[in-house]
């Protein structure tokens, strides 16, 4: 149903313009641009960390009291619902560190969300490879860095890039956290100033339209565009994870 209201709404006109009061035009070219630059700079942000973490509590980490502690934590924070961290982010990004409504409180917001999901995917792909090869690459004179460096972290890159797939599908989709922390405004700004700045996000424009404007065209537009994009990117993560599920059969 979605499809069918919203696919006879999506034109290059709404693509490609931004909205004017003045002109009667709507178009959502400012929401992709910034559900774009907060893509790119939670994903800047979580990957390292995430990979980080996993990489100490796999590993480096030899208590495993603190491993299970930090395992715990990282589920329960998965668990919570996602206009919590909005919450919380507009209280202390927003607020505290007065970075006011903007897309890089919003993308922080997303991180601390994100952070779990990294963490659990990578933890799984690196217990996929054998140690063996660890041995070997110890036995030759390797050193605990630079076995992790080029022999298990490239044999983790399925892992990995299905954890980074699966928080572009949770970035995108994500609206209530958003609300409190990155803002409403339809301005197209560059990539950095935009960061510093309010911003929509295609899920944030969706209700906008549908709840405060009651346009419901564009509203079933970006609708059909969003269940494009997760179906892609669910599809994208499967075919990563069965590439990780077969190298662990073998």
């Amino acid at each position: 149903y979605v499809l069918w209201r919203g696919l006879p709404n999506i034109s290059w006109k709404l693509l490609s313009t931004s909205p004017s009061y003045l002109e009667d035009n709507i178009g959502i070219l400012p929401d992709i641009l910034n559900t774009l630059y907060i893509v790119l700079a939670t994903l800047v942000a979580v990957l390292p960390l995430g990979v980080g973490a996993a990489v100490y509590l796999s590993e480096y980490a030899k208590n495993k009291k603190v491993v299970a502690a930090i395992e715990y934590a990282a589920e329960t924070l998965s668990g919570i619902p996602s206009i919590i961290y909005g919450l919380v982010g507009m209280l202390f990004f927003c607020q505290f560190l007065s970075l006011g409504t903007s897309l890089i409180a919003g993308a922080l917001t997303l991180v601390i969300m994100n952070l779990p999901t990294v963490i659990r995917t990578t933890q799984e792909s690196l217990r996929t490879v054998p140690q063996s090869y660890r041995e070997g690459a110890f036995a030759l004179g390797a050193g605990k860095w630079r076995v992790i460096r080029t022999v298990v972290l490239p044999c983790s890159v399925d892992g990995i890039m299905t954890g980074c797939i699966l928080s572009v599908g949770r970035i995108v989709g994500e609206s209530a956290a958003l609300l409190f922390t990155a803002g409403f405004a339809h301005a197209v700004n560059g990539p950095i100033d935009g960061l510093g700045s309010a911003g929509a996000t295609l899920t944030v424009a969706l209700y906008v339209y549908a709840k405060e404007q009651g346009e419901f065209g564009a509203a079933f537009a970006i609708a059909a565009i969003l269940m494009i994009l997760t179906l892609i990117i669910n599809l994208s993560a499967a075919f990563a994870g069965s590439r990780l599920r077969g190298r662990r059969e073998r």
